[in-house]
């Protein structure tokens, strides 16, 4: 609730904002629904949110009014709008395939069996998970079957089912990387587990640590693209990784959250196929299409799929049965692949366009991350990415501060912002990049 009321107070959700479901927040931070709907109400009845009729809860009108009495009482506020989002992850909706998906759901509900309008599997539809199977294995390089694999809602929800069979089985501590998205040790804190953190250098995880460490259980890596730091896990890690797992009789959790976009070479195979019997793989459309489809997969050896599969269990939200049969033709007719082709030529151009800008106009601001993913990372000597944050407010632009990432006990003194280069359309990219360098200058 705090976290809410200081995003309104620093801009960082302006008036307006509309907020997720509270389904779908719930699902992403990995708490309880009931949880969301009494900070929301609470909020609202505090006058920071309003409930919109059939439309969900927004930002209120009246927050500017709020923070300027308890926060500034004797200074007017002007809260600008902000008009150019720069967050690190989200890709540009404007470029999702319309026509080619709206085919595919018209083939697929006109031809679907009736058993697929009742009550759904939890490990999700055949044809789906037979899509998703032979995709992977063409295109990431994994060792997949379709019994090996459960569809999901997205990233976060498959981590909570597997956090969730770990501690069961027993396990106590995970391992994550002390930079991560923000909703990973929530998720592994409500299933009772304990996380621990692996430093990150230039070369990705320091998994030396691993062995440094008692009881744990399983790591959490994002070897293929570092969020947000933006590394690769070097070979010699990956194999240390494994041979840590096998050694151990433990488990690598692997966040492929956007292993198809590398733009200097061809994409890094996911480290599961090293392994499949020490690897599961988190894998979404949520970077590749859109979040708002809510279809993701895990690929999960086969002494973890029933007890997952038990987890998720029957009264589970599931993926609706349109989107996954709409998702399997999608793949199956090449219409997913010709997209990523796409996106990857659009984002590489911005990418470029990113880096080339900055290097003139700003000069001593360092940009790191490697060629691939949706964002860099960008650090001012003498600014903090605080104080970044707020000058890209002043320009009506929206970034994510590093330390949002950081998890707790970390001991780096990293310090930047992270800058998406995809959520903008087409026709927003020149004025959100424009803003970027007015910040940064």
């Amino acid at each position: 609730m705090d976290a809410f009321r200081e995003a309104i107070r620093s801009e960082r959700l302006a008036a307006g904002t509309r907020l997720p479901p509270s389904r779908v927040l719930a699902a992403d931070l990995g708490v309880g629904r009931s949880t969301v709907v009494r900070v929301y109400s609470e909020l609202i009845n505090e006058g920071w949110l309003t409930a919109l009729h059939g439309s969900g809860t927004e930002v209120s009108r009246r927050s500017a009014e709020l923070t300027t009495k308890r926060a500034r009482p004797r200074v007017p506020a002007s809260r600008p709008r902000l008009v150019h989002d720069l967050r690190p992850g989200y890709p540009d909706l404007s470029s999702f395939p319309r026509d080619e998906w709206v085919r595919a759901v018209k083939r697929t509900v006109s031809n679907a069996p009736f058993e697929a309008f009742g009550y759904l599997d939890p490990q999700g539809r055949s044809e789906l998970r037979e899509a998703v199977a032979r995709y992977l294995a063409r295109a990431r390089g994994l060792q997949a079957h379709a019994d090996n694999v459960v569809v999901c809602s997205g990233a976060a929800e498959g981590l909570r089912l597997v956090a969730a069979v770990l501690a069961k089985a027993g396990v106590t501590k995970v391992a994550i990387e002390e930079f991560c998205l923000h909703t990973q040790r929530p998720a592994l804190l409500k299933a009772g587990l304990e996380p621990v953190l692996l430093p990150v250098d230039a070369d990705g995880a320091e998994l030396a640590a691993l062995d440094e460490i008692p009881d744990v259980g399983a790591v959490v890596l994002t070897p293929s693209h570092q969020f947000p730091l933006g590394v690769a896990l070097q070979s010699d890690r990956r194999a240390a990784a494994v041979d840590w797992a096998r050694r151990r009789g433990t488990l690598i959790i692997e966040d492929d959250y956007d292993g198809e976009f590398r733009y200097d070479r061809s994409p890094v195979g996911a480290l599961q196929g090293l392994d499949h019997d020490r690897v599961v793989y988190l894998g979404t459309a949520s970077k590749s299409l859109a979040p708002g489809l809510r279809v993701g997969w895990l690929v999960v050896p086969d002494r973890l799929v029933g007890p997952i599969v038990e987890e998720k269990g029957w009264a589970e939200e599931s993926v609706g049965f349109v989107n996954q049969l709409a998702m399997a033709d999608f793949i199956e007719s090449g219409a997913y692949d010709r997209h990523i082709r796409a996106m990857r030529t659009q984002y590489r151009r911005r990418l470029q366009q990113l880096v080339e800008t900055i290097g003139r106009e700003c000069p001593t601001t360092r940009v790191t991350g490697m060629s691939a993913g949706l964002h860099v990372l960008l650090e001012q000597p003498g600014r903090s990415g605080a104080e970044l944050v707020r000058r890209a407010a002043r320009e009506q632009l929206a970034v994510e501060p590093l330390a949002l990432f950081r998890n707790p006990g970390s001991a780096s003194d990293r310090d930047g912002v992270a800058v998406g280069f995809a959520a903008p359309s087409a026709s927003g990219w020149s004025g959100a990049l424009d803003a970027l360098v007015r910040a940064l200058r």
